[in-house]
């Protein structure tokens, strides 16, 4: 069975994450909302290195439960500092707190996150045809200057392509993965 060219393999954990859950449409908040901070927290690192800490970030991140997560404080914040199960930046915890709050907004906005999200192509999945590897598109500029503009960190254009990728908006699978 082919997959994408970056699935490592040998790597259960990488295949599983492929196999059953990047690209698949999702609509639920929390799960949106914890790809969302895995993202963030992915910059400068490899997707791998998320995906081992997950477990340990749900335990960490009350489940990413955006209510809870938007009011850390800075007890909350020196503890996560100090957990060696999760990816410790201060700049990204602190991100996923003050992300956690916009979140909120834009589910009062909009009655959900998935409706903001899903709203910038009509609900539609963008499928990715053109055989390239690409890390952005002006779909991603133009969510990341969304949020940037409500005041979310660590939401760049790739960051966003990503997360798109991982939520099934953009449909990027390789033409020869059995996932196509």
């Amino acid at each position: 069975m082919k997959r994408c060219f970056w699935v490592d393999e040998k790597s259960e954990i990488y295949t599983k994450y492929h196999d059953e859950e990047w690209g698949v449409p999702k609509f639920d908040d929390r799960e949106l909302f914890e790809l969302l901070v895995l993202e963030s927290f992915q910059a400068g690192l490899s997707w791998i290195t998320v995906l081992k800490k997950r477990e340990a970030f749900r335990k960490s991140f009350d489940n990413f439960d955006v209510k809870k997560v938007a009011i850390y404080n800075e007890n909350k914040v020196k503890e996560l500092l100090q957990n060696p199960a999760i990816i410790r930046s201060n700049g990204k915890i602190n991100a996923a707190i003050n992300n956690a709050k916009i979140f909120i907004q834009i589910q009062k906005e909009f009655g959900s996150f998935s409706k903001y999200i899903w709203n910038f192509t009509n609900g539609k999945v963008i499928k990715n045809t053109t055989g390239e590897t690409i890390v952005s598109s002006p779909l991603s500029d133009e969510v990341s200057k969304d949020l940037k503009k409500r005041g979310m960190k660590y939401v760049g254009t790739v960051i966003i392509y990503s997360y798109l990728q991982a939520i099934g908006v953009i449909d990027d699978h390789d033409k020869d993965c059995f996932k196509y």
